[in-house]
């Protein structure tokens, strides 16, 4: 199968009064169609700023190098006009907070028919029609009344449904949702997850989720990239990260997240040491080092390179690497 999206050496600049920025560092990960892939870290890791430099969003001091391709279509360096042909029709993305998406002085009726009428061509009523249906599809209760209602009319959760329905009414080939959770309850999380899962079933859509939060990545992901100071650090399809990570900022990760099978109250969760890098100034080696428990000497002068690791299991396909930037050998266990 053909990957939909294909981004190699994906690097983006900052220009800044005190220098330069390297928010995304040589960055290269694939997604085929029907796969969720889960890009995980903390905040300033590089998680949102890659996507939104495939998109074009950047902000106007930054710049990226690198190639993306939607489908054999490079991106990067697109112009503005023929990204506004991809962007909504071909790739959509769900943003964190849907009430600042929104526009707050118009009907939702109007805001997701817009988007049938700008890009498919279609008929105001034509457009309402297709709305409404999709409106249904994201399980909006009692869609038909609320059609017409304005923004803060609806709750969180629904704002967050309606964003969802707006990315998909032209039935994009990739839909990027960053942290598109986190500002619901946890009911309503496992509801967007759920949904999520079925539209990536339902058209076959493939689906990037932004998140720091690795129970959402357990639940809908099937390949998960771990990020940290711009770089990818380790990529793994989902079980095998969970159940054997091999990088020691991802051991971290994982070993910081409650867990419901720890009874003990007396056990406590466990936390990463010091700060993420400075972007501007990142070290010769590796960027974790000085907050990794495992660093040696080679650590501190050579910059790991991603290579597969010889821990995976023999039943996933060959497709299925498990890769880690770190100078480490490779680890059973190195979560405990």
């Amino acid at each position: 199968m053909s990957n939909i999206l294909d981004v190699q050496g994906l690097t983006t600049v900052f220009k800044t009064h005190d220098g330069d920025v390297k928010a995304v560092n040589d960055v290269s990960f694939s997604i085929k169609a029907g796969e969720a892939l889960g890009i995980v870290g903390e905040s300033g890791s590089g998680k949102s700023q890659t996507f939104l430099s495939i998109m074009g969003l950047l902000a106007t001091n930054g710049y990226s190098t690198g190639s993306a391709k939607l489908t054999g279509q490079e991106l990067i360096g697109l112009p503005t006009r023929d990204l506004n042909k991809v962007r909504g029709l071909r790739m959509s993305m769900i943003f964190q907070d849907p009430m600042t998406s929104l526009n707050p002085y118009m009907r939702i009726s109007k805001q997701l028919s817009e988007v049938l009428v700008h890009h498919k061509g279609m008929s105001e009523k034509d457009a309402r029609a297709s709305a409404l249906e999709m409106l249904d599809r994201v399980r909006i209760p009692e869609a038909r009344k609320r059609f017409d209602m304005y923004p803060h009319e609806f709750s969180g959760g629904m704002r967050q449904r309606v964003m969802i329905a707006m990315a998909l009414l032209c039935e994009p080939e990739l839909l990027i949702a960053d942290e598109p959770t986190t500002a619901l309850d946890v009911t309503v999380q496992a509801q967007i997850l759920d949904l999520l899962g079925d539209l990536k079933r339902d058209f076959n859509t493939a689906i990037v989720m932004i998140t720091h939060d690795l129970g959402v990545v357990a639940g809908i992901c099937d390949h998960v990239q771990v990020m940290y100071a711009g770089r990818i650090i380790e990529s793994a399809p989902v079980n095998e990260l969970f159940a054997n990570p091999q990088h020691p900022y991802t051991a971290g990760l994982l070993a910081s997240s409650p867990r419901l099978d720890i009874v003990n109250s007396e056990e406590k969760l466990t936390t990463i040491p010091g700060q993420p890098p400075n972007l501007q100034r990142l070290p010769t080696g590796c960027s974790f080092a000085p907050r990794c428990p495992h660093a040696f000497d080679r650590c501190i002068a050579e910059l790991p390179m991603p290579r597969p690791t010889e821990t995976r299991s023999p039943d996933h396909s060959p497709d299925d690497i498990h890769v880690k930037a770190c100078h480490l050998e490779d680890h059973k266990g190195l979560a405990a």
